[in-house]
């Protein structure tokens, strides 16, 4: 059978197109499998929390954070948290919510990170702009550090007041979890036991105050780094020893030469794993 001159060119120009395409991210399930931003939504839109992981300055990843906030906002109430909010700025988060200080005031009370005005400022405004709550879900970073530096035992003595940023002590701890026990490898040991610890009180710290201002009727929107949920650990195991019944939906990203090849040993990773080009830019 012949193939007309006109079936050529298309099939030609049509595999040329392709070749040219570049998508900005490709999104798969725990398995491995593309699926579709809207099958994603539809998982989130039953669940009870979503840990939304994230590479801090990956813009693909932040887009997509908004974007499943504002569309999730349409069927479910909402209440949103993150790790870039340390618990003791919870008023002063409250007070820009409400409009009690404007943003250059909040910007000098809270201890904002760096990217907030590109990456994090968006969550802030949306949640202000529809009557939602913000927590503050992270311990202060110093109190981290005095685990970093002393272990659990540190932060015994805290002022009451200091512990109500934090989770209840004592800290359950599970030093065989599979990313601590990575955590302490890749550092070559350096940091002792205490440097996962660190980790795991971070962890412990922002679990708590999803179950603390989580509400039956709303699905909670938490934003963190992806290594504190990956592989359903971190934030994660602490929520399921806080309610085992919880419906958890978790979310990690990689970055990969080819987007649209899938690396099939980060299988597990999460319920749902964005991967986005080596080559995208950076925030700062």
């Amino acid at each position: 059978m012949k193939i007309s001159t006109t079936i050529l060119f298309f099939l030609l120009f049509t595999s040329l197109i392709f070749s040219q395409n570049k998508p900005a991210y490709k999104l798969y399930n725990a398995n491995g499998s593309e699926v579709s931003y809207k099958k994603m939504i539809e998982k989130m839109g039953k669940a009870d929390v979503v840990l939304f992981g994230e590479h801090h300055t990956n813009p693909i990843v932040h887009w997509l954070q908004f974007e499943a906030t504002t569309d999730l906002n349409t069927s479910r109430k909402l209440t949103l948290g993150a790790e870039m909010f340390e618990a003791d700025n919870q008023q002063e988060l409250n007070d820009y919510l409400l409009g009690k200080i404007n943003q250059k005031a909040f910007d000098t009370v809270a201890r904002l990170w760096k990217n907030y005005p590109t990456d994090y400022k968006p969550l802030v405004d949306f949640a202000q702009k529809n009557n939602l709550k913000f927590i503050a879900t992270n311990i202060p970073r110093s109190f981290a550090s005095k685990v970093y530096k002393g272990g659990f035992e540190s932060l015994d003595s805290l002022s009451v007041k200091e512990k109500s940023w934090m989770a209840p002590l004592p800290i359950k701890y599970d030093a065989n979890l599979p990313g601590y026990v990575k955590m302490k490898a890749m550092m070559g040991g350096h940091g002792g036991d205490n440097l996962p610890k660190s980790q795991a009180i971070k962890d412990a710290t922002m679990a708590y105050f999803i179950l603390k201002n989580r509400e039956n009727d709303k699905l909670f929107i938490h934003y963190n780094g992806s290594y504190h949920s990956d592989d359903f650990e971190g934030i994660y195991w602490y929520l399921k020893q806080g309610n085992p019944n919880l419906n958890i939906v978790t979310v990690s990203v990689l970055e990969a030469k080819d987007v649209t090849k899938f690396d099939k040993e980060k299988k597990g990773k999460a319920d749902f794993i964005i991967v986005t080009p080596l080559t995208m830019t950076k925030t700062n």
